[in-house]
């Protein structure tokens, strides 16, 4: 191939990524203003309609009231899900020495604040520090432990170790809980946009947050993978190089 041919291609390329960041750039705007005001209103009517007119339905028109309601503000939150997955991959990399300890203790007592009622051992070990953006890497963590505290919410001695091991000489991030793991044969659908493995009856969630944590790990050039059994807890492992 000549130079010539080569410098064509690398421009072609360009061009192709040009567009599709304009066309995202576009999506996003379309999600976050054509789609936010309609729904918008939805909830706003509805909120209305529950407050000063409940009386004047039944207990079947109440019930699907309360169903609306509940999915406009499922809507509502994936949207917004939706727009910070998008920013992830907009945002500049600005890296810096990380205190792994010190985040994940963090957001562990940010977390734990809702889990209140539940009975939760989180045992953080001391973690070696990483050089990485600190607001994506926040981003991932966090989606990373609720994860954790979600799925072992079924626990009545639910357990979550957070620790750090080498591997041909690379630090390897993990975060296990005993919790109601899966079949690893539905792995690599977790890290996909709106993939779950359970419905929103048994779980709640957009579908979105492990696909945010993966965005966050190989924009920094590392590896996310997990290991889980059925009845027998799920460990996720992230490397940041």
């Amino acid at each position: 191939m000549s130079q010539l041919d080569l410098s064509q291609q690398l421009a072609q390329c360009q061009a192709e990524l040009e567009a599709t960041r304009k066309e995202l750039q576009s999506f996003s705007y379309s999600i976050s203003h054509d789609l936010r005001a309609p729904l918008r209103a939805i909830d706003g009517f509805s909120r209305i309609l529950q407050e000063d007119y409940a009386q004047n339905l039944d207990a079947e028109g109440q019930k699907y009231l309360g169903f609306v309601l509940t999915n406009a503000q499922h809507l509502s939150r994936l949207i917004e899900d939706l727009l910070i997955f998008y920013r992830l991959g907009q945002h500049h990399l600005q890296k810096a020495d990380v205190d792994m300890t010190d985040l994940f203790r963090a957001i562990v007592t940010e977390l734990r604040a809702n889990e209140r009622s539940r009975s939760v051992t989180v045992e953080i070990a001391e973690l070696p520090p990483a050089h990485a953006d600190v607001v994506l890497l926040r981003q991932a963590v966090s989606q990373l432990v609720t994860n954790a505290l979600k799925f072992s919410r079924r626990r009545v001695e639910a357990k979550i170790e957070i620790g750090c091991q080498k591997i041909d000489k690379q630090n390897v991030y993990f975060i296990r809980d005993n919790g109601i793991g899966f079949e690893m044969q539905y792995a690599p659908k977790l890290f996909q946009v709106f993939q779950k493995l359970h419905t929103g009856d048994e779980f709640e969630g957009s579908g979105i947050g492990l696909a945010m944590a993966h965005r966050v790990i190989t924009r920094h050039g590392g590896k996310i993978w997990t290991e889980s059994k059925p009845s027998q807890g799920t460990t996720f492992f992230f490397t940041l190089p």
